[in-house]
């Protein structure tokens, strides 16, 4: 006969352990625990732990022979082959196909799609596969569609548009331009702006060396009043001397800006490279203080 103490203490040591058995592991603790335990053990741990009867005595079987302990290729098995729920699409044959129709409706010729326009996330497509009569779970989806070949990728920018039928013979014209300017050894630069940057200890990407455990500090928020305005670095690039100028405005990227860094550059870099300059040419992208309509 178990006295309460018995209980008490299997239940204290299967609280114990019970984060650490996966399904097999629990039922053969308890067929141990059972045995040591002697007569009526196994009412004993069953009480202590809520574990079956019968779960105790199978746990009891496998523990008798090495062959019911070890897989049929000498692996460990939690289950006995063949047992355990099947699988969604062994269940649902058809899920796989509704479920790539969704995603790719295009590529399947459904214009009406009902998630065409909206966010393809595991949650929509189950909600939408559940309403097709495919019931399935956001995380079940997101291993379909890895079996399907599918990955979360941002976008790439590939597509430049359509090209102008005279693009080859424009850029083909500039580079003659470039070639004459060289040869004559008159200057010939390419300017650009760039992204705009807020003036202030603000946090940046990347890392540069400090003393062990001593980051520089920042600020937390990057609010524009707290910057001391904000800075436009405007290059200058001399494409023979290969070299180049930076200059970093606090107004915004005009063309007064632009003809600001342009003429420092010549004082100071410029005219010393090229004392017989006598003309200058200059490359540029379009837009901004480089648009075609600024004076």
């Amino acid at each position: 006969m178990r006295v309460p103490g018995d209980v008490d203490t299997v239940r204290k040591k299967y609280q114990a352990l019970r984060p650490e058995f996966d399904e097999r592991g629990r039922r053969l603790w308890a067929a141990v625990e059972a045995e040591a335990l002697g007569y009526g053990g196994i009412t004993t741990v069953s009480q202590a732990t809520g574990l079956a009867i019968s779960t105790i005595r199978l746990g009891g079987q496998e523990l008798q022979t090495s062959a019911d302990a070890q897989g049929a290729a000498g692996g460990r098995r939690i289950r006995k082959p063949g047992s355990g729920r099947k699988r969604t699409t062994d269940e649902d044959p058809t899920l796989l196909q509704a479920l790539d129709a969704l995603v790719e409706p295009t590529a399947r010729g459904d214009p009406m799609c009902p998630l065409r326009w909206t966010c393809k996330s595991t949650r929509h497509l189950a909600r939408e596969l559940a309403r097709e009569g495919h019931p399935v779970s956001h995380t079940q989806v997101g291993r379909l569609l890895k079996r399907l070949g599918y990955s979360l990728q941002g976008t790439r920018k590939t597509q430049e548009g359509g090209s102008h039928p005279d693009r080859d013979a424009q850029f083909t014209y500039l580079n003659q331009q470039v070639q004459t300017f060289q040869r004559k050894g008159q200057p010939v630069i390419s300017v650009d702006a760039k992204k705009k940057e807020l003036i202030g200890a603000f946090a940046q990407g990347g890392r540069e060396y400090q003393p062990k455990r001593q980051p520089e500090e920042v600020q937390v928020y990057d609010f524009l009043s707290l910057a001391g305005g904000k800075g436009t670095p405007y290059g200058v690039y001399d494409l023979t001397t290969n070299q180049g100028w930076v200059s970093v405005g606090t107004s915004h990227d005009t063309a007064q800006f632009a003809v600001q860094t342009i003429r420092p550059w010549w004082h100071q870099m410029g005219q010393e490279a090229y004392p017989q300059a006598g003309e200058l040419l200059i490359t540029a992208d379009g837009g901004g203080s480089n648009g075609r309509r600024c004076r």
